[in-house]
């Protein structure tokens, strides 16, 4: 299993690595939050802190290390844009005319968002299925009474 201080590797590593001209202004804090099954990441501005939350399902080695690099610099972007960070805002939106995927490209990181795009595309749901199984109550039961039934794994929005 991957901890947090594994995460906090992974970021110094990617910082060096693909953002060496960004100064970091304030506190950043990475690690684990809860298990998603549509949101891989997340940044935030908590006080004066920054914290970046990575999908708790990504702690099983499973999952390829390239899946959280290409989403630890997704956020890293986020971060370089000014949203949830002290530095000027560049746009009004984050994804605003794809400047996210853009901006990764430029840094050299087409190929990890390639691979990780084609790994989520073909493996997300059968990892879902086995590590995150999900059943529910549909609303119609009547309050008392618990009926479990196994869900079907169709999204009507599909993130990837």
């Amino acid at each position: 299993m991957r901890t947090n201080q594994w995460l906090r590797q992974q970021l110094t590593l990617i910082w060096h690595n693909f953002f060496p001209e960004l100064k970091k202004r304030n506190p950043i804090e990475i690690k684990f939050g809860r298990r998603c099954r549509t949101r891989l990441g997340s940044i935030k501005l908590e006080g004066r802190k920054t914290v970046i939350t990575i999908n708790g399902l990504f702690q099983n080695e499973s999952v390829p290390d390239y899946v959280i690099t290409g989403t630890i610099a997704h956020e890293l972007t986020h971060y370089a844009h000014g949203f949830s960070s002290p530095h000027p805002q560049l746009q009004r939106y984050p994804h605003q005319g794809g400047i996210v995927k853009k901006d990764l490209e430029k840094r050299g990181l087409k190929n990890i968002l390639v691979k990780q795009k084609k790994w989520l595309k073909s493996n997300w749901l059968n990892y879902l299925k086995k590590y995150f199984p999900y059943t529910y109550c549909p609303r119609h039961v009547p309050y008392g009474t618990w009926r479990r039934r196994r869900y079907v794994y169709r999204f009507n929005f599909w993130p990837f």
